[in-house]
């Protein structure tokens, strides 16, 4: 009785968390994206998370393309990467005899997934592959700015590039690190006070009171740093800039 009189009070605290990691949704695209890739095997040639690619002798290019500025050369859009994705290859390409014969000297070819991967699955993939290319990119300067510090001071490491990755994080109030575009940003960020608060002290003051979040934060392996030292002027401003950018354009 008393085990089932602590179960109980235990899910009445986990209820009343600002953003209950119950009642939360799943992972984003981009995660979902990356997670299957590795599950696919798409790194045994793209290297880890698409960032490093094996070598493919007999090829003109002499390896195999990467995700960040490389993907620029093979696919200038989404539905570009979608047709890679699901058919091995572009239209443009699959109609070139030069790309046909280049293709057939490499030791590595794109396969196509179009009958492995179900459509939801091929755009998660889609979205991943866009994020590590950096796509799409604020056109302003202060959002601009605010990705770029991102990745200085060191964000892009646990949040992922942009901050639009969900890595794991075991024993963590949701099980992973909360992307800036996912759905519990509202209920871990409420306003730009507790923005400032999370990146200058690694934790926003609201979720410092409660005892039971405290205790979850403290269980992930990956906890949020306080920056506050090394935050440069304007720094705040732009990082908001950016989050604010990328929570409302459609991706």
């Amino acid at each position: 009785m008393r085990s089932l009189l602590a179960l109980a009070a235990a899910l009445a605290l986990l209820l009343a968390l600002p953003g209950c990691p119950l009642l939360g949704p799943g992972l984003p695209a981009a995660e979902r994206g990356r997670r299957l890739a590795e599950r696919t095997g798409c790194f045994a040639c793209h290297g880890p998370e698409g960032t490093r690619g094996s070598g493919n002798p007999g090829r003109l290019d002499k390896t195999v393309p990467e995700f960040g500025d490389e993907l620029m050369m093979y696919a200038k859009t989404r539905d570009e990467i979608r047709d890679w994705i699901r058919d091995g290859a572009t239209p443009a390409k699959r109609a070139s005899t030069t790309w046909r014969a280049e293709r057939e000297r490499g030791t590595l070819r794109m396969p196509a997934f179009r009958d492995r991967l179900s459509p939801r699955q091929i755009e998660d993939l889609v979205v991943f592959v866009e994020v590590m290319a950096g796509r799409p990119e604020p056109e302003d300067s202060l959002a601009r700015r605010g990705l770029a510090r991102a990745a200085q001071l060191g964000c892009a490491g646990c949040h992922g590039p942009g901050g639009r990755l969900a890595r794991p994080n075991p024993g963590s109030l949701r099980g992973f690190v909360p992307p800036w575009d996912g759905p519990d940003f509202p209920d871990l960020v409420r306003n730009r006070a507790e923005f400032d608060e999370w990146v200058e002290r690694g934790v926003s003051r609201r979720f410092e009171r409660n005892a039971l979040a405290r205790w979850l934060l403290a269980r992930g392996p990956l906890r949020m740093p306080a920056h506050e030292r090394v935050l440069a002027p304007g720094d705040l401003d732009a990082l908001w800039a950016y989050v604010g950018w990328l929570r409302t354009v459609e991706h």
